[in-house]
């Protein structure tokens, strides 16, 4: 007996890369699994079409910009992160997966409530979390807030400081707080 999986268009979240820089790539299988919308910056283009992603869409400031592939020109006039959200968001895309060697908070704040992200830098994974929030994972695993977390309350973590916690166990940990999305992150 088999089993077949019926993927709906934006079912499964999209892919933005924004630069590879320092990223591993053992890790872009995983994000391509179940073939997503693919959206590269200009300047991840070539190296994106060199790896033989299939590109939906590029995020760039030249109108006049050539590719190889069928794709989507995605204008930008502020940066490809907030343009290439913006455009996901108004797609309707629940959630994506980002690429980029840097996580800069107000990049994203405006966007956390409106997709479910998940930002891959060089060493971590952070994730835009909302109150009550629970998660498989091993013990030990460290969990940093990025923010400060209004009436936080936790499970399944220990407190290490610095806005840092371990996970007690293996097993579920949990976040609750009085806000409406918090990021954390964890090493990759």
């Amino acid at each position: 007996m088999s089993s077949h999986h019926i993927v709906r268009e934006k079912q499964e979240p999209a892919l933005l890369i924004i630069d590879f820089a320092g990223f591993k790539l053992e890790y872009l299988g995983q994000l391509l699994e179940w073939s997503p919308t693919v959206i590269v910056s200009e300047f991840a283009y070539t190296e994106a079409e060199q790896l033989g992603i299939k590109i939906d869409g590029v995020v760039t400031a030249n109108a006049n910009f050539e590719t190889q592939q069928p794709g989507r020109i995605i204008g930008t006039e502020t940066s490809p992160v907030e343009d290439g959200l913006k455009f996901l968001v108004g797609e309707q895309y629940q959630a994506v997966n980002i690429i980029s060697p840097l996580f800069v908070l107000k990049d994203y704040a405006l966007y956390a409530e409106l997709i479910n992200l998940v930002v891959f830098t060089s060493t971590k994974k952070i994730y835009g979390i909302k109150s009550g929030f629970s998660k498989w994972e091993v013990a030990g695993k460290e969990i940093e807030l990025l923010h400060e977390a209004s009436d936080l309350t936790t499970s399944g973590l220990e407190d290490v400081g610095a806005h840092k916690f371990k996970t007690q166990k293996d097993g579920f940990f949990s976040l609750c707080f009085n806000q409406p999305f918090l990021f954390i992150s964890e090493e990759l």
